[in-house]
């Protein structure tokens, strides 16, 4: 770190030699120009004014703008320079446009927290200039975010180990603090990190820093969990002098310790939260699958990833799974304020889950439950799985086998787009025994489906396997509903259904949407291209930017794994069957509304499997959750999809494109290979884009 000299005008006026002073700066490229021309490094100008090397890259890159403090100085050196060294031939430039001044959300009341940001004078958020960042958002068909003057540096920062604290839309903060209390101060007083909440019920996001390993290092947290038990536990020991210096300083941990997540809280000072979500990075905090390349980008491109993500989804709080789950909580709070007697209370919150765990039904939970175990029940349980079928290799044709290619499709976030328009059980479950059948209601059935025949050459719509049921079963509403679409008699035997109920995922599931449509925006793909434009802009797509790339699985694998976490299970070698465990304690333990998102998910890709025999007479090979896989004459989905005469799609069948539950190419290989992996019971679908890939039910 370099000194600050006593009097940086001093300092300036000894590298300009008498060069007059002026007004206004000029632009990012005309400041490195005027540098370079003079022959001064940045260490020289960094020296001079007495900040860090990057601060001088930020100027120069349009990204950051000098504080108040440095400004004059700053501007001084420029001008100077400028008429020593004038532009050869300076030519108008056009000027920008300039953006509305933000305002606040009127339905967001103000807190304590805006006159301390207000009183801090902290810089205004900077927009950056690069031709390639104003580009992505150009791409964008609607803003992310609405800026919040609360949060004027936007929801995050990716700490490095010489104080340099990286935000989004290119923004550098000095970060002075070398401990973690010093850290967890200066997060809540002097950042201006944050993120306002996505429901007027509900509450902002707090701010997250994530730490590169120099900064953890730094802050006295080691670069790895080295120890046995810290490894097993993933966590620091209730030892360790970091945890110990939290608790000296009334500070507080949650349930979950110090870990890769860790959250550092008080209780709220009046209406505003003291908690500060941190992220190691050396501690794997961000999973390869869910954050690809992520971890080992630089601290301005991680930031980025995040605050990409934090402005589209949620400002992550874990992983993929558990920021998913936080956003249903997030855009449904369980309570809101509600006035009793002339005084406001917190009250329950429509729509929503509430604040209260409910007990499943005996079939909706799994064998560990409490509810199982202490009641003895031995009634069956709810199957409610993606499909992992392959079709019996004695029933292919000839005519098949000698196709030269095996296609696969993938659909897009099949389970976001079973979540949409979604209705779901609010309340407890009742009881009933010999119900009428009635598709509006959410829960789950008995009975018995094994009599219905269907054709071999496609998978049952009842079973995660497709076999054919083999007696009485547990069913969610959406397949027995399915049953009855394709004209069957429906006689549940009894059935546990809910009478509240509502479209709770909603705007989950719009805010989702949004996100991974924006996402692939940037990335190229976008609404309008025709079926062989968008495959040809899918296999392009993740080398665009890489940055944006990350951001789209990140999405993907919070569809997933958030429907996931509904049904989490229990953890730990000392689990004992019976026994309470973390997950099922919260409200968000819904079983049944997994169950419904994968029920209808899988009735729609049967749907989409029979209306492609009645559309073009062929079968598919494999399915596995999301991906089938077909015998094409072509080595591209557009030689084997149904279109009409004038080339439009026909409807029913798989269609080609980005809107979730649209379908998009998961890979190609020979049929050969496909029939020998079929033969051998293994899932085509599994492997068909090449290497080892998986995919998986959401959990």
């Amino acid at each position: 770190m370099s000194s600050q000299p006593s009097d940086p005008l001093a300092a300036v006026d000894a590298l300009l030699a008498a060069v007059e002073a002026g007004h206004l700066l000029p632009v990012p490229a005309e400041r490195v120009r005027l540098r370079e021309a003079a022959g001064l490094t940045q260490a020289a100008v960094a020296q001079a004014l007495g900040v860090r090397i990057p601060s001088i890259q930020a100027w120069e890159e349009g990204r950051a703008e000098p504080k108040p403090e440095r400004l004059q100085a700053y501007r001084r050196l420029l001008e100077g320079l400028a008429q020593r060294y004038p532009a050869p031939a300076p030519t108008p430039s056009r000027p920008q446009d300039t953006p509305p001044a933000p305002t606040a959300d009127p339905a967001l009341p103000p807190t304590p927290a805006t006159d301390t940001i207000a009183a801090a004078g902290r810089p205004a958020p900077h927009t950056p200039h690069t031709p390639r960042r104003h580009a992505v958002r150009q791409a964008a068909k609607r803003p992310t975010t609405t800026a919040d003057p609360r949060f004027p540096h936007g929801p995050l920062a990716v700490l490095d180990g010489d104080g340099s604290a990286y935000g989004v839309d290119g923004i550098v903060l000095e970060c002075p603090a070398t401990t973690l209390i010093e850290l967890v101060e200066w997060t809540l007083k002097e950042s201006g990190l944050g993120a306002a909440r996505l429901n007027r019920n509900g509450k902002d996001s707090d701010p997250l820093i994530v730490l590169t390993a120099s900064a953890a290092v730094k802050l006295g947290l080691p670069e790895r969990l080295e120890g046995r038990e810290e490894r097993r536990s993933l966590r620091l020991a209730d030892d360790h002098p970091v945890v110990q210096q939290i608790g000296k300083a009334k500070w507080q941990l949650t349930q979950r310790g110090f870990g890769p997540w860790p959250r550092i809280y008080r209780a709220a000072d009046g209406s505003a939260r003291q908690c500060v979500q941190l992220a190691i990075l050396s501690w794997d905090a961000l999973d390869t699958r869910s954050w690809p390349g992520v971890a080992a980008m630089h601290p301005a491109d991680i930031a980025r990833v995040l605050g990409t993500y934090a402005q589209r989804v949620i400002t992550p709080r874990g992983s993929t799974a558990v920021s998913g789950l936080e956003l249903m909580t997030a855009l449904r709070p369980p309570t809101k304020a509600v006035q009793e007697n002339g005084t406001w209370v917190s009250g329950h919150n429509p729509g929503s889950l509430g604040s209260q765990p409910l007990a499943p039904a005996p079939p909706e939970a799994i064998a560990e439950h409490p509810v199982v175990v202490n009641s003895g029940w031995s009634g069956g349980f709810l199957s409610e799985e993606a499909y992992q079928w392959v079709r019996d290799p004695a029933l292919l044709s000839d005519a098949e086998c000698l196709l030269p290619y095996a296609v696969g499709l993938d659909l897009n976030t099949a389970f976001l787009a079973a979540a949409a328009r979604l209705t779901v059980g609010l309340s407890g479950p009742d009881h009933f025994h010999r119900p009428v059948f009635n598709k509006k209601i959410p829960g789950s059935w008995l009975a018995d489906l094994s009599g219905i025949d269907l054709d071999p050459c496609l998978p049952s719509p009842f079973t995660p396997d497709g076999t054919r049921p083999a007696g009485p079963a547990w069913y969610q509403t959406h397949t027995l509903a399915y049953a009855q679409e394709l004209g069957y008699d429906v006689q549940p035997f009894e059935a546990y259904l809910r009478r509240e109920t509502g479209a709770y995922l909603d705007p989950w599931h719009d805010r989702l949407k949004s996100a991974y449509l924006d996402t692939l925006a940037d990335l190229g793909v976008t609404a309008g291209l025709t079926d062989a434009d968008f495959l040809k802009a899918m296999e392009v797509h993740q080398q665009a930017d890489p940055a944006m790339a990350a951001v789209l699985a990140a999405i993907k694998a919070t569809v997933k794994g958030g429907i996931g976490k509904l049904r989490e299970r229990p953890q730990g070698r000392t689990y004992r069957d019976g026994d309470p465990w973390p997950a099922m304690q919260r409200p968000t333990w819904r079983p049944d509304i997994r169950a419904a998102v994968i029920s209808k998910a899988r009735v729609n890709m049967h749907r989409k499997l029979a209306n492609m025999v009645k559309l073009t007479g062929l079968y598919p090979l494999a399915v596995l959750s999301d991906c089938v896989v077909y015998p094409s004459p072509g080595p591209s989905p557009l030689d084997f999809l149904p279109y009409d005469a004038s080339g439009k799609p026909l409807m029913g069948g798989f269609r080609l494109g980005a809107t979730p539950g649209l379908a998009k190419l998961e890979g190609v290989q020979e049929m050969s290979w496909a029939v020998d992996l079929m033969e051998k019971g293994l899932n085509p679908a599994r492997h068909i884009k090449g290497g080892d890939a998986v995919l998986d039910d959401g959990e």
